[in-house]
């Protein structure tokens, strides 16, 4: 058996795929797209693998960087299943719906420059016509249930804790009499996060792939971070300012939500206007709202008090472009969640380009930020920034509150390797920039035993 690490490595986070190659099958998990600037723009063009070659497709959850170019699948020739669970089908489609329609409008804004240029046009990476297609072969997989997808390949999904649905998988291949198991961890969600239940790491593995965002650090405690949240929001509100926080439309826009709630009742801070810019965030709202099996046991107390509905009566969803418009109108203190969750596309550039150069604006920064996106540059202190080919200056106070994100710190990345760890796997570090990879293999070796392969995009492991 050969697997092919086919993105999220060499020191990247985003792009994951791998194709797992066997004598009767080949399997691909992950299918996703490159982020930040021209270079990641290039490489989302190469082809993972012809779509004829593949048996099955199987994703941990939904998020782009892990789905993102699956509709490109159905360009080569793919026409078999995808497999996920329920919950990332239906986020998935969202995504990948959203995706599709902002490449076509980006693309036509670029053709016309070409066209001026006496250049030929382009063509997006996938239409919407491919998206619907792809999404039409997602097949729905529980946790904890084996299902064969392919020759001698059978997959287990476990709760990754990250994302609505997320799931680590571990693939059980036959070959030749015998038997192995490779484990993808996914994207691993912290311990004790709100909303959803924690992650169930694998007993047993011969091959693990390990993600490493944060495997250099830990976040600040939850609670804390918390805290830290509460206090900016109040002191922004008393001053009158406006909070710009670039949200990913699944997972961190329900926390913040929550949060605010929880302050207006609590009386923290008297309520004040609160902007759910994104379409795309009020429908990923529904779609959490249809899974209850999948909340934590203080989110299913939280839903049954029913306390949001009136603790948020100032929360205003704004779908379409002039309801977005016209928050610019908002006199006094405001807060304004949008997307993209990395400044790379979407509303919360419109609201930057409009408050960034303004004393008074604030930005919360709750997820983590690719190298080479706009969240990256106000995160490492950029006093000027470039959005819609204007230059802007930076005079806004930008707060990064890791304590949001829903990916594991360094603690909680040893804990759930430290479930499989006595069944002394190979491990192979993923997903993560090289002081985070590097780290973390440090860490594993010192406490396991198990000395990590750190593997660049293109390299195969052979088991």
């Amino acid at each position: 058996m050969k697997i092919k690490v086919v993105g999220a490595a060499g020191g990247e986070v985003t792009g994951s795929a791998y194709i797992v190659e066997t004598k009767s099958a080949r399997v691909l998990v992950e299918c996703g797209m490159f982020q930040g600037g021209r270079a990641a723009e290039a490489k989302n063009r190469a082809p993972i693998a012809p779509g004829k070659t593949l048996d099955a497709v199987l994703v941990t959850h939904a998020h782009l960087d892990h789905t993102g170019r699956l509709p490109m699948l159905v360009k080569s020739g793919y026409k078999g299943p995808v497999y996920a669970t329920p919950a990332t089908i239906e986020l998935t489609s969202l995504i990948l719906r959203d995706s599709a329609k902002i490449q076509a409008q980006d693309m036509e804004r670029h053709n016309r420059k070409r066209q001026r240029a006496g250049m030929n046009w382009e063509e997006a990476l996938y239409t919407p016509d491919d998206a619907e297609t792809i999404i039409s072969r997602m097949k729905a997989v529980r946790y904890k249930q084996p299902v064969t997808v392919a020759a001698g390949v059978e997959a287990c999904f476990a709760e990754a804790g990250h994302l609505l649905g997320s799931a680590s998988i571990q693939l059980t291949v036959d070959e030749d009499g015998k038997r192995k198991t490779v484990v993808f961890s996914g994207d691993l969600g912290p311990k004790g996060a709100p909303i959803l239940q924690d992650f169930e790491p694998f007993h047993s593995a011969d091959l693990v792939f390990e993600e490493s965002t944060y495997g250099d650090r830990d976040h600040k405690p939850f609670g804390e971070t918390v805290e830290e949240f509460a206090a900016i929001v109040s002191d922004c509100v008393s001053q009158g300012g406006r909070i710009l926080v670039p949200t990913f439309a699944v997972g961190r826009a329900q926390v913040i939500t929550m949060l605010l709630g929880w302050m207006f009742r609590n009386k923290r801070v008297k309520p004040f206007p609160v902007f759910l810019d994104s379409p795309m965030a009020i429908e990923a709202a529904k779609i959490t709202t249809r899974h209850p099996e999948l909340y934590d046991d203080e989110m299913k107390e939280y839903m049954r008090d029913g306390a949001d509905k009136v603790s948020l009566r100032t929360l205003r969803t704004t779908a379409t472009v002039e309801e977005s418009k016209s928050i610019n109108e908002c006199q006094g203190p405001c807060l304004i969640m949008a997307g993209a969750g990395m400044c790379n596309a979407g509303r919360i550039l419109h609201h930057m380009k409009h408050s960034l150069w303004r004393g008074g604006t604030h930005v919360l920064i709750v997820g983590y930020q690719a190298g080479g996106t706009l969240g990256r540059q106000l995160v490492d202190g950029a006093k000027q920034v470039s959005i819609h080919g204007e230059r802007i200056a930076v005079n806004a106070k930008v707060h990064t509150l890791g304590g949001f994100s829903a990916h594991a710190g360094q603690k909680d990345l040893l804990a759930w390797f430290d479930v499989v760890a006595p069944s002394k796997p190979r491990l192979v570090i993923t997903h993560g920039e090289t002081s985070a990879r590097d780290s973390l293999a440090a860490q594993i070796l010192k406490r396991n035993r198990v000395r990590a392969e750190l593997p660049g995009a293109g390299d195969e492991i052979t088991l």
